[in-house]
């Protein structure tokens, strides 16, 4: 019997990360990869099959594939942040792909008000519609530029005159691939700019700061702020003169690759229309 054609449903919107311990996909145990029988024996996750109870993937997918009447799904990212870093401003674009859906016409507003509705104080969407599978490569494949405010701390006090005869300046960085990423990452070194926007500081906190940064595509910013050890040159470590650690950091807004806001998204196909 000749196999049918899986039909697939695209949907697309923006989301707000607002809590710093969730994952943007599913984050399964690397030890059992969250398979069925070897994760009742597996010590790192204690048969739990994941690293995280949840991620911003199924937050949104457990509410929307539930009106599609289907569970497979695939959740497409313009780029990701870390577990610990907030995804805030407008928004990160994504596209949620689902599989063989059983129903077509739902109500994409009030699945987003639903989310948003469950996810109270940790994950917000907007601007929910319907998408096509080409959105998913141009999400991919286009290069972002990204503004960041950051939380750092210094040895010693800054001299916030002398940084901001920096600002708005474009420094190009080299960075070699940090360790904490070298086991999936290739080990090379990339050039990359970064612009110091605003710098202040932080009543009550000694030697901490409030910092505005804007980085081309693919910058890795905690190492910014180190160094790390001279893997990043120059780095907010050594521009400023002293050693920084980074405290805090939240995604403050998705960028043009130049660095520029972002155009409107392009106009969506019609409504409950299924690619197949």
């Amino acid at each position: 019997m000749q196999n049918l054609p899986k039909s697939k449903v695209f949907i697309e919107g923006r989301y707000r990360k607002l809590t710093r311990d969730l994952p943007q996909t599913v984050y399964f145990c690397p030890e059992c990869k969250g398979h069925p029988r070897r994760r009742k024996k597996c010590e790192r996750c204690e048969g739990f099959g994941k690293l995280s109870r949840d991620s911003v993937q199924e937050l949104v997918a457990w509410v929307v594939g539930k009106a599609f009447g289907t569970r497979k799904n695939k959740f497409h990212g313009s780029g990701r942040e870390d577990v610990d870093v907030r995804m805030l401003g407008r928004g990160r674009p994504f596209v949620l792909e689902f599989l063989n859906p059983k129903e077509k016409d739902v109500d994409l507003a009030a699945l987003e008000a639903e989310v948003n509705r469950r996810n109270e104080g940790r994950l917000e969407i907007e601007g929910l519609c319907w998408s096509e599978s080409s959105r998913v490569r141009e999400l991919k494949e286009t290069p972002h530029a990204k503004e960041y405010g950051l939380r750092i701390r210094s040895l010693e006090p800054l001299d916030l005159e002398a940084i901001m005869e920096l600002a708005n300046e474009r420094i190009q960085v080299e960075q070699q691939t940090p360790n904490r990423v070298a086991h999936r990452r290739a080990d090379k070194t990339r050039e990359r700019w970064i612009e110091i926007l605003e710098i202040s500081s932080l009543e009550g906190q000694e030697n901490e700061y409030s910092v505005r940064l804007r980085t081309e595509h693919g910058t890795y910013v905690k190492e910014v702020v180190t160094g790390e050890d001279g893997r990043s040159i120059p780095s907010l470590s050594s521009l400023f003169g002293v050693a920084c650690e980074c405290l805090e950091l939240d995604v403050m807004e998705i960028l043009s690759s130049e660095g520029s806001e972002l155009a409107a998204p392009k106009k969506t196909i019609p409504f409950g229309q299924i690619d197949s």
